[in-house]
């Protein structure tokens, strides 16, 4: 999806009439909304992060000597060998289907790979007996799964394409004889082990890094946030599902919009919100009054530099997304913690909560 359409730069001379922005606000306190888990970080299916997290707290019990284990160690395995069973069902039972399965690894140099592995499970798990394929989420060799296979799930099968099984395979092989992984050259090592790479282990490393500062992967909306900025937050909150409008919305709530977005979409016929227009209706509510442009709200308040990283960022916060400078942001949201912001992403999506991007993220803008 090309997230780029979004909210764009919206030109305020296309407007028949100028946005009014409410100045002074009456008292107004949303009801807090239920406790809500968001189980999903920056594209990792829920079903797939229950099983990392599982993995992790259970790995005692299967290497006692090996401390540091995380389960972002074992998401960033998963994000590259598998983009976390991305295209795939899984059931919850952790079952994936279909199958992922790895190029036949018989000299061919398809996939980079030029060594002969022979067949050491007669196809049972990588569907050929000509010769070996990675299998599951982790990508395992049949042969590696042998000797690292865990019954995560307690049916009395070391499933490969089972994603408990997997994730807790993948941590007694990364963890050894009993590594401290949280040595950063102890993990490098782990990581090397697992495929022989230097560029494999930089790259893992870099998402690990993006995951360890979600915390324990989910939010509990409400919960710790006070103030003003649980005022924005619910006020955003109440408006999921609301439909996306190019040019529609304002400070006093949804409206309809006017043509046309980048994408030729136009918010003519739709009564609802684009990205600006959220977050302005949302900060209206505690008396902030927002420029028009996500561009413009950027300037607003204390800038939360790309650089710093999203554990920079505190619920109520604004979040931005660009081309590499404030003049390119064509997108903003409200940051809820976590890694996770509340939106009005694009045409034809409705306002969500969903992970913070992971491309174009240019920070964020704290107003409260």
């Amino acid at each position: 999806m090309n997230k780029r359409l979004g909210c764009a730069t919206l030109l305020l001379g296309l407007l028949a009439a100028p946005v009014l922005l409410v100045l002074v606000v009456a008292a107004r306190e949303p009801a807090a909304p239920p406790m809500e888990s968001v189980g999903q970080v920056s594209g990792i299916p829920k079903r797939m992060l229950a099983a990392y997290q599982t993995a992790a707290s259970r790995l005692p019990d299967e290497v006692p000597k090996c401390t540091g284990m995380r389960w972002p160690i074992l998401a960033g395995i998963a994000k590259i060998e598998s983009n976390h069973a991305g295209g795939r069902k899984i059931s919850a039972s952790g079952d994936i289907s279909p199958r992922i399965l790895g190029v036949l690894l018989n000299g061919s140099g398809a996939g980079g790979n030029t060594s002969v592995f022979s067949d050491t499970d007669n196809g049972r798990w990588d569907g050929t007996s000509s010769g070996e394929r990675a299998v599951g989420p982790f990508q395992f060799l049949p042969s590696t799964w042998n000797g690292s296979g865990r019954d995560a799930n307690g049916n009395g099968e070391k499933n490969p394409h089972n994603a408990d099984d997997a994730a807790l395979g993948a941590a007694v092989y990364l963890c050894g004889k009993g590594r401290n992984l949280a040595d950063r050259s102890q993990l490098k090592s782990a990581i090397f082990q697992y495929n022989r790479s230097q560029a494999y282990v930089a790259e893992v490393l870099s998402w690990i890094d993006r995951y360890s500062q979600l915390g324990n992967g989910t939010i509990r909306i409400g919960q710790n946030v006070r103030g003003d900025a649980r005022t924005v937050i619910n006020t955003a909150l109440e408006e999921k599902g609301t439909p996306y409008s190019w040019g529609g919305g304002n400070a006093d709530g949804p409206s309809r919009g006017h043509c046309c977005s980048p994408s030729g979409k136009s918010g003519a016929g739709v009564t609802g919100y684009d990205c600006s227009a959220l977050t302005t209706y949302a900060f209206a509510q505690v008396g902030i009054s927002l420029p028009r442009t996500a561009a413009a709200q950027a300037q607003r308040g204390k800038r939360i530099p790309a650089s710093r990283g999203i554990g920079a960022l505190k619920p109520g916060d604004l979040v931005f997304f660009g081309y590499g400078s404030d003049s390119t942001i064509y997108h903003v949201g409200i940051y809820l913690g976590d890694g996770q912001m509340i939106n009005a992403a694009r045409p034809g999506t409705k306002v969500r909560t969903e992970p913070i991007w992971d491309h174009g993220y240019a920070g964020g803008a704290r107003l409260l």
